[in-house]
């Protein structure tokens, strides 16, 4: 049996091949992972977001969302997990790598849109000193 692939085929796994690539972010998957986090203890918080930072000694860093049922119906925070990682996602390259980062939606995020989001998340970047020096 001779199977034979199109051209078309080839070039459409690649690409749909390289989207999942670059949609890949790294991520905190379970507990344990968001307890070593979280029982570092070095956090930072401001109006939305409380931030809470661990050194992970590789050569990337990793991101974990929370966001608590008090904010409201699984609608809602999905939203404002969808608005942290894109925050992350469009940033990363000017974060230093080898952290791993957990990110907790305080109440009052609740409805904000993705700018009052995203300056929230760099605020909290800043302050942890996790900004790459780009005056080079």
């Amino acid at each position: 049996m001779d199977v034979r692939f199109c051209p078309e085929e080839e070039l459409r796994a690649e690409n749909l091949l390289l989207l999942k690539f670059m949609k890949a972010v790294n991520s905190l998957k379970n507990s344990r992972e968001f307890s070593q986090v979280y029982n570092h203890r070095k956090s930072l918080a401001n109006k939305y977001l409380v931030m809470y930072i661990l050194p992970n000694d590789q050569m990337y860093s990793r991101i974990g969302i929370s966001v608590s049922k008090k904010v409201g119906n699984s609608v809602v925070r999905h939203r404002i997990v969808r608005l942290v990682r894109e925050s992350y996602r469009l940033n990363k390259d000017s974060l230093k790598e080898g952290y791993d980062i957990v990110v907790v939606a305080r109440n009052s995020a609740k409805g904000k849109n993705f700018y009052d989001i995203e300056s929230a998340f760099l605020h909290l970047c800043r302050k942890h000193k996790l900004l790459k020096d780009l005056s080079n």
